[in-house]
């Protein structure tokens, strides 16, 4: 794994809005309609917009793994937006592009953003790829599931160690 892990400021936002579109035309393309990850790709502009307020005002960290050749993952967390369930801390999004799966640099991503802490998160249904992941992590399923235009979420829990 040749790459740095580090946090993310808003002279960022463009490489990582880029990265975003791309990772999610990685792990999702057949997992949700079509017509969400090109309608993603036609609103560029506004994507890294949102990125610049979100790495300027939203206090939570997002965390970069840079590669020589730019940017290959990130991982956000913050506090719980959840009410129905007792964990304070949500992984809110960890990504790596496809050309980087098995290289460890999801679990470099995941341990910076939330170590070992207790945490939940939420996974598209169906991703089974990545419910492995969590579950070699400590996620568990919790039986809770949300309904959104890309498919169903589902959400998954770990206690801390």
């Amino acid at each position: 794994m040749n790459v740095t892990i580090r946090l993310a400021t808003p002279v960022d936002a463009e490489a990582l809005a880029h990265l975003h579109l791309d990772v999610w035309d990685d792990a999702y393309t057949g997992l949700m309609p079509q017509g969400i990850l090109d309608d993603r790709r036609e609103k560029v502009a506004e994507r890294v917009e949102r990125w610049r307020d979100i790495l300027t005002t939203s206090g939570n960290p997002t965390y970069l793994a840079v590669g020589p050749d730019g940017l290959v993952g990130f991982a956000s967390a913050g506090p719980g937006r959840d009410n129905d369930v007792d964990l304070e801390l949500e992984l809110t999004a960890l990504y790596v592009r496809a050309t980087h799966w098995g290289e460890g640099i999801g679990y470099a991503l995941l341990r910076e953003a939330i170590g070992d802490r207790a945490a939940y998160l939420w996974v598209l249904g169906g991703n089974d790829r990545a419910l492995r992941f969590y579950e070699r992590q400590g996620f568990r399923l919790d039986g809770t599931e949300d309904e959104h235009d890309e498919g169903l979420h589902v959400r998954m829990v770990r206690s801390g160690t």
